[in-house]
């Protein structure tokens, strides 16, 4: 998520040949949230991921060697992952245009690598496309930035919370290294929160006295991110308003005021549905049903979260239990007819069906395999036995010759090849030793032996 609000949407304005971003904050913009008004400027005041920054480290020596490849940021909300983006633009003079994969399409993705382009050609000047959540657009739209990324009509930096592996195309992920951005540390989020009190663009007009505990509670409570944090203060210097002091016992309300509201297009609502994910994955109902409680009750839609649940059931369950997605899609028919509050028991005992089946992501890491390999071997022939053969010029080319039916052979199957020369032998899909899985291990192992037999 983006770790400011819409009026950074546009920061960047050409001058000079230099990239200029606007800083929106201070007593110019005192009403935005302190997130916004705090925003590091410059890359010395960007807090955290020495491992990145640190002297000699990767994106510090790209810098300093004045050369901005693509890459993948991935971490956690709040570590920074947009301010970075923005910054390396700012150090390299190239333009940065921001754009969300949630609320944007590839008609917009077009527009901008179009003016990127035209740029380019006009003056020479680099774009930065910086895609927030990467990992919401699909496969095919990823790919649609294969061709400008080689091309270095554009530089893109994609940001994710997600795994990239899973979420990001392999021919993308080849063509930008994946950067790990760590959750802040209690003392980096300090240090932050620290800043905002005395800087003028921050609390400092308040006249507010702070206590370092109230300080590293809030620090604590943020559990590394940044903006989590810089928004407990703002709503703690709320309720001590001028003049006040922020102690732990303020600091503690203004915690359980800040986390009590449930924002569906924002953080807390990517982090309770990973939350909920994670808990069906690790087989922990109890997890599972309390994360699912918190959703419902903080106003989620049903119905996405059935089709997360359905998600799992496929990516995590899988064919260890292949009834784990009809259980769920029962469940999301159930809680269409019933309606609500009736209706979230069914969500509730999907929940639990899921956290308590046996786990397998095979068949997952089967199709995520096995698609990779279709698009690099995309000019591999059918073989010619289990060609279709329906006129007899097909037939005398040879299309469907040998074919053997294997229902009617011994053991019902034979020695036959299915696949093509280019990739013949590989093995795709193995099951797991969970569940039913077992089941499907047997029948391959016992069609194995068949087929070695011929």
């Amino acid at each position: 998520m983006d770790l400011f609000p819409d009026e950074f949407k546009n920061p960047v304005t050409e001058k000079s040949g230099t990239s200029e971003v606007k800083i929106e904050g201070g007593a110019a913009n005192s009403g935005a949230p302190l997130a916004a008004r705090m925003r590091p400027r410059t890359l010395d005041e960007f807090r955290g991921q020495e491992h990145l920054l640190g002297a000699g480290k990767t994106i510090q020596a790209m810098l300093q060697e004045g050369k901005v490849a693509s890459m993948i940021f991935w971490g956690p909300p709040g570590s920074g992952k947009t301010t970075l983006a923005r910054l390396i633009a700012e150090s390299s003079t190239s333009m940065f245009v921001p754009f969300s994969a949630v609320t944007e399409g590839v008609a917009r993705v077009r527009e901008i690598i179009a003016e990127a382009g035209n740029r380019l050609k006009a003056t020479g000047r680099h774009t930065i496309l910086f895609c927030d959540e990467i990992h919401r657009f699909n496969k095919a739209q990823q790919d649609a930035f294969l061709p400008h990324v080689e091309a270095g009509t554009v530089v893109l930096i994609g940001a994710t919370t997600e795994n990239p592996s899973f979420e990001v195309v392999r021919p993308l992920l080849s063509r930008a290294p994946v950067y790990v951005l760590k959750p802040l540390s209690a003392k980096e989020v300090q240090l932050i929160l620290e800043q905002a009190i005395k800087d003028e663009r921050g609390l400092q007009n308040l006249a507010l006295t702070v206590d370092d505990e109230a300080l590293t509670f809030i620090a604590g409570a943020a559990d590394g991110d940044a903006r989590r944090a810089l928004g407990v203060l703002q709503a703690s210097a709320n309720l001590a308003g001028y003049g006040g002091a922020i102690n732990i016992d303020l600091a503690r309300e203004a915690v359980q005021h800040r986390f009590a509201s449930y924002d569906k297009a924002g953080d807390e609502h990517f982090d309770l549905i990973s939350a909920l994910h994670k808990s069906v994955r690790g087989s922990d109902p109890d997890a599972a049903l309390y994360w699912l409680a918190r959703m419902l009750d903080g106003g989620e839609n049903a119905l996405y979260i059935a089709r997360r649940l359905t998600r799992m059931a496929t990516e995590d369950v899988g064919l260890a239990d292949p009834a784990a997605v009809g259980h769920v899609i029962a469940a999301r028919d159930s809680y269409q007819f019933l309606g609500s509050p009736e209706g979230e028991l069914a969500l509730a005992q999907a929940v639990i069906y899921l956290a308590t089946a046996p786990k397998s992501n095979r068949a997952y890491r089967a199709w995520a395999t096995v698609s990779a390999r279709a698009q690099e071997t995309s000019g591999a022939k059918v073989p010619l036995h289990i060609r279709n053969a329906p006129t007899s010029l097909m037939k005398e080319l040879g299309y469907g010759k040998g074919y053997r039916y294997d229902p009617e052979e011994e053991n019902g199957v034979s020695d036959q090849t299915y696949l093509p020369e280019q990739v013949e032998g590989e093995c795709f899909y193995e099951p797991s030793a969970f569940g039913f899985e077992k089941t499907i291990a047997d029948r391959l192992r016992w069609w194995a032996e068949r087929r070695k037999k011929g």
